[in-house]
């Protein structure tokens, strides 16, 4: 066995989900699920089909997201791995919940815009997703201030009252 790590490739600002799934019904039922719980959202998603022919099946509704996510899921190479680019302006905090309800999603890895990097076990048999490193390691405790900031801001971009 080998690892590796995969870095993955995008634009500083664009979240991303990866995931693990299982069968291929699910590009059209994670797209599906995606469109019913933000109408008019905007991404690319790309699924690593792990038996018969073993494309890298996709979906979405935004070109450049659709070639982030094609481009991430061959680099990967992992199995019934997928990958879910969103556009600017769209999170995965309003979409996970759907997206793990789809009856064919296994796991979700990370849910994120920090730079990460995906530790891959490669054996004779092909490609595994062990884990990710999703940002930076902590560098310390909030502190009273910190704890002001965080809630302050959370109030200012609409998520608490």
């Amino acid at each position: 066995m080998e690892l590796t790590i995969v870095a993955i490739d995008k634009p500083e600002t664009i979240n991303f989900i990866l995931g693990q799934t299982h069968f291929i019904k699910s590009v059209e039922d994670i797209h599906e699920a995606l469109v019913a719980a933000v109408p008019g959202i905007r991404f690319g998603l790309a699924f690593c089909e792990a038996s018969g022919k073993c494309l890298v099946r996709w979906s979405g509704t935004d070109p450049d997201m659709l070639e982030l996510a094609r481009r991430n899921a061959v680099a990967l190479g992992a199995g019934h791995s997928f990958f879910i680019f969103l556009a600017q302006g769209f999170y995965p905090l309003n979409v996970l919940n759907a997206l793990k309800m789809v009856p064919e999603v296994c796991r979700i890895f990370c849910a994120t815009a920090n730079p990460t990097q995906v530790i891959v076990a490669q054996t004779e048999q092909g490609r595994a997703v062990l884990g990710v490193v999703d940002g930076q390691s902590p560098k310390g405790v909030e502190d009273d201030a910190e704890i002001a900031w965080r809630k302050n801001l959370l109030r200012q971009i609409g998520y608490k009252l």
